[in-house]
């Protein structure tokens, strides 16, 4: 079974900033229902397509597939949901683990996230010093929900706490 267990958090500052601007991704989503999202993505010129079980905790089914570039664009032309997420994705380092930190454009410009993938849900591993509030537990932050309410509509939220 591919189990994907991860732990979300914001980051503050600029100081996880590399020399590169990473890997540019555009994604977008053929089915938003909880119980089994479908994701298509494209990274560089590879394109991918993947499917998730429901959250449990910080836990959830993953099973991801590589499609051809051009199926992926042509999903993501026609068939994903508005807006695509667009975003760099950064890989880094820090204390034997490799974070994935997510700098969002567009409709979700402004809002950086960092993650890191897990053993199992009882590990933390140790923090760098630009990880802010871990926000796993979060809903809003699942690339998913920012779909159907990007970032910059959160300031006209009530419940928002950002």
């Amino acid at each position: 079974m591919n189990m994907e267990i991860e732990r979300k958090f914001l980051v503050e500052g600029d100081s996880w900033r590399i020399t590169s601007k990473g890997l540019f991704y555009r994604q977008g989503y053929l089915s938003l229902i909880k119980e089994r999202i479908v994701r298509v993505r494209t990274v560089g010129q590879k394109g991918f397509l993947t499917i998730k079980g429901p959250a449990r905790g910080i836990s959830r089914l993953e099973y991801e597939y590589e499609i051809p570039l051009e199926e992926a664009e042509g999903m993501l032309e026609h068939l994903c949901e508005r807006p695509i997420i667009e975003k760099y994705r950064h890989r880094i380092e820090y204390d034997g683990i490799i974070w994935e930190v997510d700098e969002f454009l567009g409709e979700n410009a402004g809002l950086i996230l960092a993650e890191v993938e897990l053993e199992d849900e009882k590990d933390m591993p140790s923090l760098p010093e630009w990880i802010g509030r871990e926000v796993s537990y979060d809903q809003r932050y699942f690339n998913a929900n920012l779909v159907k309410v990007p970032y910059k509509y959160w300031g006209h939220i009530s419940n928002a706490g950002d």
